[in-house]
């Protein structure tokens, strides 16, 4: 049975830092995939616009596909509206026995505000990302913590926020982006304004 994992995201743009972590990831929980799910309109994100689905499941595509070790999903790009995680479980527990779920310290610390957090947890194993130097730590924890695997992942500070504004002054990307996706970016004139 294969030891897959979900790490799902805006990816406006993918950049080094998600593939950094996913492939730390990978090795520390001995995974044998991990698919990256792109989604259509992140639920703490609502307000929020990025560049359209196809454009973004594309530069992941691009970012990921020497590696045989990651895949991509666009379930939720094709269904639309709010993705929701356990929605996405639901849908891939139809191909896979065991999920694992692959999220960030912050993210944990909400979870509680999740779509049916409680069930989500009895479906997959929990993956929760925390750098050795995150100070919020120190804050409130919720009762989804006793689920969650906790790792030290590398510090990677880099965001698709910054690389975005960078884009936009006209500055480099070199070296935040793969170079494919940073040549897509190029031809297709994403993020200038």
């Amino acid at each position: 049975m294969k030891k897959v994992a979900i790490f799902g995201g805006s990816f406006n743009p993918i950049h080094v830092g998600h593939l950094i972590t996913a492939q730390y990831v990978r090795e520390i929980c001995a995974l044998d995939k991990i698919i990256f799910i792109p989604c259509y309109i992140s639920p703490h994100k609502t307000d929020f616009k990025p560049v359209e689905s196809d454009l973004r499941l594309e530069m992941v595509k691009l970012a990921i596909a020497h590696n045989p070790h990651f895949g991509v999903s666009n379930f939720e790009l094709k269904k639309g509206g709010v993705s929701y995680t356990i929605d996405t479980i639901r849908h891939l527990q139809k191909k896979y026995d065991k999920i694992d779920l692959i999220i960030g310290y912050d993210n944990l610390l909400v979870f509680d505000k999740w779509k049916n957090p409680d069930e989500l947890v009895k479906l997959v194993n929990l993956i929760v990302l925390k750098r050795n130097t995150d100070k919020r730590k120190y804050l409130k924890k919720n009762k989804y913590f006793q689920f969650a695997n906790i790792i030290n992942s590398p510090v990677v500070d880099i965001s698709s926020s910054e690389i975005r504004t960078r884009i936009k002054e006209g500055k480099s990307i070199d070296y935040l982006v793969s170079e494919p996706v940073k040549k897509y970016i190029v031809s297709h004139k994403l993020y200038r304004d």
